[in-house]
């Protein structure tokens, strides 16, 4: 007998007394097969272990499939340049399957803006989306929505639990935070203050990721160094300009405090402010874009916590290729590699 990968249809289609059309529709999962038929050649392929060629067949449908990004607004070199970088790899990667792309964004310090971006997604009635969730009040409206039409959502950056998507890629943000917590302690070697540096508007983090970041650390912090004092101070997210006067002030009341952390992207604004001040600092940040690096590498930042955006915006639209082209299994949950960065190894990071 041939062996399973040698299997045709037609020959399938003979071994059951049925027309290849039938076989097709059984293999395909649709309708207008009567139940007789339909048992005869899943009896069949069970016996054969026929596995179809779903690249074959994809390629021969010739259908096209729209995907959106559904991210926040932001400009050209922050960490949301790098997940869309991945996109348009994945874009190349699969461009035999006719796949596109439409970005839409939100503004990520406004909850309206996400629930007016997601509704604009919900009109374009897109193949599947990928995108970076808000707080859980805001995006569980639109995963209903997307659900009860049956389109498949790929969650980036951080994860809903409670309304799970066909796959999420990320870090995972509660871990993350307490490593975080370690390393600070560790470069901080006794020494009972730090700060946590926030980006905010108007009370709003603008990044689930974020918060559950500081969640953890804080954790690990109050199990670990319970007498450690946690100081914050909140910079403004739209108001760039205030930042070297807020930091001032700051440093001018707790000049004491010689180690701290951020969990946003940019740690960057903190580290050239230091490198400007020649304040000594440990200052711990997330990400890595230029001017984090270049402040890495110049030691206006101490480490930096790496989670590969990239590859995120490549494997989201990679799930959802293999899942609606391919008929694969996709995994429900993809964590990203907690990397810790320092100037000695960036290097080799970055070459990688």
């Amino acid at each position: 007998m041939n062996s399973p990968e040698r299997i045709r249809i037609k020959d399938i289609a003979r071994m059951a007394s049925v027309s290849v059309g039938t076989v097709d529709r059984v293999i395909h999962g649709r309708t207008g097969v009567s139940e007789s038929s339909r048992q005869r050649v899943e009896e069949i392929l069970q016996r054969l272990d026929y596995q179809p060629n779903m690249y074959a067949s994809a390629l021969a449908s010739n259908k096209r499939y729209t995907f959106i990004s559904l991210l926040p607004q932001h400009e050209e070199g922050e960490y949301w340049t790098a997940i869309e970088n991945g996109i348009s790899n994945a874009l190349a990667a699969y461009s035999d399957f006719n796949i596109s792309v439409h970005p839409i964004y939100y503004d990520p310090y406004n909850y309206h803006s996400f629930a007016q971006a997601s509704q604009e997604v919900l009109t374009e009635k897109p193949d599947g989306v990928l995108f970076a969730p808000t707080i859980p009040r805001y995006t569980r409206p639109f995963t209903r929505a997307l659900s009860e039409r049956s389109t498949p959502y790929i969650y980036i950056d951080s994860n809903i639990q409670d309304q799970p998507a066909l796959s999420f890629f990320g870090q995972h943000s509660h871990q993350s935070g307490r490593f975080a917590a370690r390393m600070l302690m560790l470069l901080a070697a006794g020494e009972e203050e730090v700060v946590i540096f926030r980006k905010i508007n108007e009370g709003v983090v603008g990044s689930n990721q974020q918060e559950r970041r500081e969640v953890g650390f804080r954790e690990y912090m109050q199990q670990y160094h319970p007498a450690c004092k946690i100081r914050e101070l909140d910079l403004h997210a739209k108001q760039l300009n205030d930042d070297a006067q807020m930091l001032d002030a700051f440093f001018a009341q707790y000049p004491q405090v010689a180690n701290g952390i951020t969990f946003n992207s940019k740690a960057y604004i903190i580290g050239e402010y230091l490198q400007q001040r020649s304040r000594a600092f440990n200052l711990i940040g997330y990400d890595l874009l230029a001017r984090n690096v270049a402040c890495l590498s110049q030691g206006g930042v101490t480490f930096l916590i790496a989670q590969q955006p990239q590859l995120q915006g490549f494997n989201g639209i990679k799930a959802l290729c293999d899942h609606l082209i391919l008929k694969k299994e996709v995994s429900p949950v993809n964590f990203m590699p907690i990397d810790l960065l320092t100037k000695e190894n960036i290097d080799f990071y970055s070459n990688r």
